[in-house]
């Protein structure tokens, strides 16, 4: 019944969620998305443009961290969960927030769930748009076979030392998903340019 209720972001989130952290009791999670929930916002304003009544369970499903409330409901896991939006940047921060507090509390398993996509056409074109789809990354000393690094940096090579000499062995991409996905897949390193803004992912086999 709550499967048929969400929307598909909610159900490739969970997805995933499930796949990386099956296997723990209890796990800290931190969902993040550019437009999270837009499509069935969007559908809610619709509905209340037209003077049609909005369902409750649409709308409590409608926010940011409704993927968050669901799985911990349906793990019956009350492990502290947060949700992160930040622009076309969300990714990165994404990755920035898990790290910060997976070290505040080592001992317990951080799961960072990322998952998108395009807002709904009634908002035009939208500068940077992600494309849909969802990935997982379990932060957990127990079980690390490698470190990813994440670095953000002006674009300026000349204030960046990794950026001059390594920059034409490092692949770029359209958005912060398909680079740290390369990054993931091939082990090779992986930048992302915003304006000013360079992002650079790059994996390290061994322990972390």
């Amino acid at each position: 019944m709550v499967r048929r209720r969400l929307s598909s972001l909610s159900r490739i989130a969970l997805k995933v969620a499930h796949d990386c952290a099956a296997d723990r009791a209890q796990v800290r999670v931190l969902f993040a998305s550019r437009h999270g929930e837009l499509r069935r916002t969007t559908e809610i304003l619709r509905s209340i443009s037209a003077g049609e009544p909005v369902s409750p369970t649409a709308f409590s499903l409608s926010v940011l961290n409704a993927m968050t409330g669901v799985f911990g409901i349906a793990r019956a896991d009350r492990s502290a969960a947060s949700a992160l939006s930040a622009g076309a940047e969300t990714l990165g921060y994404g990755l920035l927030e898990a790290h910060a507090q997976y070290a505040t509390e080592p001992a317990t398993p951080l799961l960072l769930v990322y998952a998108d996509e395009p807002a709904d056409t009634a908002y035009g074109a939208v500068e940077d748009e992600v494309p849909g789809g969802a990935l997982a990354l379990l932060l957990d000393a127990s079980t690390a076979q490698g470190r990813l690094s994440c670095a953000v940096s002006t674009a300026d090579s000349a204030s960046h030392p990794q950026t001059g000499a390594g920059l034409a062995a490092r692949a770029s991409f359209a958005t912060q998903g398909e680079a740290l996905q390369y990054c993931l897949d091939t082990r090779g390193a992986a930048q992302w340019r915003r304006g000013a803004a360079l992002w650079e992912w790059q994996w390290h086999d061994g322990p972390a």
